[in-house]
């Protein structure tokens, strides 16, 4: 998990320890007397190597350029004006700022899964979007179980009556996890798949309704008006976007163009047991200003873990 970031993170923090060796004169007889007594001064002009190696090494892993400015002011914020005493110390210095950068930055916006479990009321809609190939479907399944297993009774709604295949696949699900499914036929209403769906768990006072949609590019007009549709008819609580961590910094854009055209509340991302970049881990949250609320770590339906990012930077600087 995330070896071609870890990789190039180590390589540009080593390079960056030894020019900050050179730069700051760590040799005892230059130092000031000031100096002689705290260690030498990292100064912002020191930084300069260190901030391009660290920018490199984070655009070839997929990280987008916000990201990538808000790691800069934070490890800016973080080392300017400490002292270190010897060569030993910047390697050490420098990894437990860009940790602590990196964890500030995906804590950001923090997502409380007990949400999800402490509502009042009921039935709760939570809607998935995103593009195909994502594991969107997977996902909703693996909530599903989540949900279950906090003892959370779930109606899913097949909304995706688009692609062919895709109401039998949630079927599977539905029966292999023994919740109740709401279906149409394929080339229906998703709107009107989702309304029942409420309709019925109201009736049964069922705690959740998952609404599949189909997936669709955010640049498909026709599709995005649908779900704006599913939007005025169903009133989701929350809408989630479902990325692949493969996709880098496509993920990251198409999250963009679905929170711009209905609002996202919430990111699950898919497949981060994969040797991804790491980027979209990385970007996504803080490019969309919206939280990362579960990752998918494995094929089963156990394999979705709720976000945290003290997890996630502990497996990027894992040796």
């Amino acid at each position: 998990m995330f070896k071609s970031l870890r990789e190039k993170l180590f390589g540009a923090k080593k390079k960056a320890s030894d020019d900050l060796e050179t730069d700051l004169n760590l040799e005892y007889e230059k130092f000031t007397p000031e100096e002689r007594e705290t260690g030498s001064l990292i100064k912002e002009s020191h930084l300069e190597n260190l901030f391009w190696d660290l920018e490199l090494a984070m655009l070839e892993s997929d990280v987008s350029l916000e990201t990538i400015e808000l790691i800069r002011a934070n490890l800016k914020e973080r080392l300017v004006g400490l002292r270190v005493s010897s060569k030993k110390d910047i390697l050490s210095t420098i990894e437990t700022a860009l940790k602590a950068s990196l964890v500030e930055i995906l804590s950001k916006n923090d997502f409380n899964q007990k949400t999800f479990l402490e509502s009042d009321k009921k039935p709760l809609v939570i809607a998935f979007v995103g593009v195909n190939g994502t594991g969107k479907t997977t996902a909703i399944a693996r909530l599903t179980h989540w949900l279950q297993s906090n003892n959370k009774s779930v109606v899913l709604a097949a909304a995706d009556t688009f692609r062919a295949g895709a109401i039998e696949q949630l079927r599977t699900h539905s029966e292999n996890l023994n919740c109740k499914l709401i279906a149409h036929e394929q080339g229906g209403d998703p709107a009107a798949v989702a309304f029942d769906a409420i309709e019925h768990a109201k009736s049964k006072g069922l705690d959740i309704v998952l609404v599949d949609t189909a997936g669709r590019m955010q640049t498909n007009t026709n599709l995005m008006d649908e779900m704006k549709k599913i939007k005025r008819v169903a009133s989701p609580d929350f809408f989630i976007f479902v990325g692949d961590s493969l996709a880098g910094n496509d993920a990251v854009e198409q999250a963009r163009k679905f929170n711009e055209a209905i609002g996202l509340d919430a990111v699950i991302l898919t497949k981060l047991d994969v040797d991804a970049k790491g980027g979209a881990a990385l970007s996504i949250s803080s490019t969309i200003d919206k939280p990362i609320a579960f990752v998918g770590i494995g094929q089963d339906y156990e394999d979705l873990m709720p976000f945290d990012s003290a997890w996630i930077v502990e497996r990027i600087f894992a040796q």
